[in-house]
Parts: structure tokens; sequence; C-alpha cells
């Protein structure tokens, strides 16, 4: 057993608490890494406020990279000191996603069950004698964690993890909603709604694809200038216009964009990107973690004329092949991850980062 600090979350709406943990060691197809890097993700923070259920207390983080302590037994591909990204959506490889060419969901993940435990049923986290809830197989929120060896990637030595933890969920997400969800062709039309790390992803993502135009949309108009920077065309904030969003980007492109992405998690925001992409073929894509109990009313004429509405998890991509690729598309500076770090904070001070993502900055 490992004894070490962990931001615990004890119950919804308060701040997290930096408390001493055991770490259980790994079982059997299990593996325990020392955590190096980790990122606040708005997902995150939707479990705090209740609009992602899951159980307390927990220990919450889920986009991180770190060092291989120890394996349990039966681990084989992954051995103590390889470094390595955790992932939220494992790659099981026996499931029917993980066997489909289309899927990437494997059903091991606990997005969407919420059990908040290892596949086995039980925690390797204690505090106070207490047990302490996983956070979607990953629980990243702490100096030591375990994952099940199908929720683990192994990657580049000479990668930088301070900056390759982001490929563990934000980057992931919205480069691969627009390239492999999406699948955005050259010399489209794309709307992004939404600028925050997973938004700025989407539009790298969609220059990547060589769109001819990429407009961004967010009533955060200091997210405008980061935006261009990574390939927006246009930066328009809702605020400005008295006619719903939806219109106003219909009139910029006069039919429609052809690919539009709903990056926030709003229902108003998702019916509004479906509305604003092109009536017969348009194809808008939800991103954006859906909030509880919410439901979503728009006009099936919508659908009828031909758009398709389609969401996506972690970008499309199957994550245990994916994630190895695009940390070294990244050592091969394909893309950068630089500008989708606005600070770096020592992790005792996790609640001040939680107040810079609440705050917009």
């Amino acid at each position: 057993v490992i004894k070490c600090k962990a931001a615990v979350l004890w119950e919804a709406n308060k701040p997290f608490s930096i408390e001493e943990v055991e770490v259980a060691p790994p079982k059997e197809h299990e593996v325990r890494i020392k955590i190096m890097a980790t990122g606040i993700c708005r997902s995150d923070d939707h479990v705090i406020t209740g609009v992602l259920v899951m159980p307390f207390p927990i220990i919450l983080g889920h986009e991180a990279a770190g060092v291989v302590e120890s394996v349990g037994q039966g681990v084989t591909l992954i051995k103590p000191g390889d470094k390595v990204i955790p992932l939220f959506v494992p790659q099981c490889g026996e499931c029917k996603s993980c066997l489909n060419t289309k899927g990437n969901l494997c059903s091991k993940t606990d997005l969407g069950t919420s059990a908040g435990l290892m596949p086995d049923g039980t925690t390797r986290f204690t505090c106070k004698g207490k047990a302490i809830h996983h956070f979607l197989g990953t629980s990243t929120f702490t100096e030591y964690t375990v994952v099940h060896e199908s929720a683990v990637a192994k990657i580049d030595s000479a990668a930088p993890l301070d900056k390759v933890c982001l490929i563990g969920c934000g980057f992931s997400t919205g480069y691969g909603a627009a390239l492999q969800t999406a699948k955005v062709e050259s010399g489209s039309t794309c709307a992004v709604f939404g600028l925050g790390g997973v938004g700025l992803s989407v539009v790298m993502g969609c220059k990547e694809a060589g769109a001819s135009r990429i407009i961004a949309v967010d009533i955060n108009k200091d997210k405008f200038a980061k935006a261009k920077e990574l390939g927006a065309t246009d930066c328009i904030n809702p605020k400005d216009f008295n006619k719903p969003i939806h219109e106003v980007l219909m009139e910029m492109t006069g039919q429609g964009v052809d690919y539009s992405f709903e990056v926030i998690g709003r229902e108003d925001t998702m019916t509004a990107a479906l509305a604003c992409c092109q009536h017969n073929y348009g194809v808008s894509v939800i991103v954006g973690v859906p909030p509880a109990k919410q439901k979503v009313t728009f006009d099936p004429m919508l659908l009828f004329t031909g758009r398709s509405w389609k969401g996506s998890v972690f970008g499309g991509w199957k994550s245990k092949d994916a994630v190895p690729k695009l940390v070294a598309d990244y050592m091969k500076k394909k893309f950068v991850l630089d500008p989708l770090i606005t600070h770096t904070l020592p992790w005792t001070k996790i609640n001040e980062g939680f107040d810079l993502l609440r705050t917009g900055k």
C-alpha cells in the first residue's frame, strides 16, 4: 500500500480537500501509476455541480500522464518505469464497440454507469478508513492511482508529460470530433460553439482537415485571439446580435455550415448548432457533456431534410490504439498543445485551478 496525497471531493458543491490516502497495490491486470501532470476539465467540474452524477466521496481527474510504479499479475505490455496516459474510455478489444471499426466507446468504461469502481466492483483508494470512489476508471487528482490495463496507453518515453497529458482528454476529444466523427473535408465550412480547450482543439482539427472557413462562437470574447491563432477565420459573440445565432450563421454562410460542433454541454446551443448546418447534408456533432435530466426539444423537420446529428466521445478514437500515435504526432510537431495551457499550478492549488476554469480564464 502506498500512502500519498490526493484531492478528495467529499460532497457536491464543496472545494477539494487535500488528504492523505492509501492506494492499494494493483490487482491482476491492473497498473499503478505515479501521476506527473493532470489537466482540469469541465467534466470534472460537472461532477462537483451535479450535472454529471457520480457517487461521493470521489477522487476526480481523468486527463493525465504519469510513470508506471508497479503492475499486477498478468500485465505483459506495460512495465514499471514506462510513461503512460490513463484512458477514461478504455479499449478492452473484446466488446462490440471495440470489435466494430466504427466504434470506440468500450463497454468497460464507467461513463454512463457511474459506479465509481474498478471493473471488479471494488476501489483501490481509502481515506480516514473510508472507501473512496474512482472517476471514469482513471482518478488522476492524486499522486498515485490504479487503472485497469485496458485503460492505459504506453507512450514515447521522450514525451513531455506536462503537455501530452492533454491527449488524455481535451485535445483528443476536440481534434477527433472534427477528424474522426465528423470527418470534415477540405474546403468545407465549420462552426464551433464553445472555445475552451476542447473547442479550440476542434478548431485545430477543422484546420488540419483543410476547412476553408471556421467560425468560432463564444460569449467570452477573450477567447477569440487564441481561436484565430489556431485556425478560426471568423469569431462571433451571440451577445452582439439581436437574433438567434443560427440565423446569423445562416446569413454568414448562405445556406448554413457543412459541419457544426457543440462543445459546451447546453441544450439550447445543441439545437442552435443543429439548426445552423446545411439543411440537407449538414452534420452537427455534440461534443460537450449533456447535463443530467435535461431534455432537448427541436423541430424534427431539421433532421427530416437530411441533416445528421451525431455524438462523439473521446473524439471517436479507439483509445489504446490512437493515444500513442497522437503523442508521436505531437513529437513530430504535427500539432501544438502549448496554446491550450493557460496556467500551470502546483496541484495543491487545485481549487484555484477550478476557479480559473469557472471564470473563463
